[in-house]
């Protein structure tokens, strides 16, 4: 594992810190996936506040461990995409649909207004769009209960 040539810290205030070679601090700099749902492990930014980037990163699990859990601290205040792990019931099999799942953040009920709103990624993941505006997750279709898997495979 290479050494980045940069450092990151949290000010008083809670702010993302960049500091790179030259030896500038760039305070509320943001972390950035390039592929947050297809590769969320490879190539991210990390841009400054004026907008610009600071560095790249090819792959996040290369970074040594603390600057790693403080970009993914920052992502997950901005990325809320909550997995579902068990889908209790499904109103109808017809959309519009009320879903009540059970997700990694509690249970939760949303409304799929169409099948084309559940989005195959590749791997068993899937994205699906309620019409709240909320995204949820489903990591792997196959690690499902039984039940539910049979509840999502009506709607694919």
């Amino acid at each position: 594992m290479s050494t980045p040539d940069f450092t990151l810290a949290r000010d008083a205030f809670g702010k993302l810190v960049f500091t790179g070679t030259d030896g500038v601090a760039h305070v509320g700099a943001v972390p950035v996936r390039a592929f947050p749902i297809a590769a969320p492990d490879e190539g991210l930014s990390l841009i400054g506040p004026q907008g610009h980037e600071l560095a790249w990163v090819p792959r996040l699990s290369a970074l040594p461990a603390a600057q790693r859990e403080l970009i993914e601290a920052e992502l997950a205040l901005r990325e809320f995409t909550p997995v579902i792990e068990r889908i209790r019931e499904v109103s109808t099999f017809s959309v519009p649909s009320t879903w009540t799942v059970d997700t990694d953040r509690g249970p939760t009920h949303f409304v799929l207004k169409s099948e084309d709103d559940i989005r195959r990624l590749g791997n068993g993941r899937l994205l699906i769009a309620a019409s709240q505006g909320l995204s949820l997750s489903v990591r792997d279709m196959g690690a499902l209960d039984k039940h539910s898997r049979k509840l999502l495979e009506r709607f694919l």
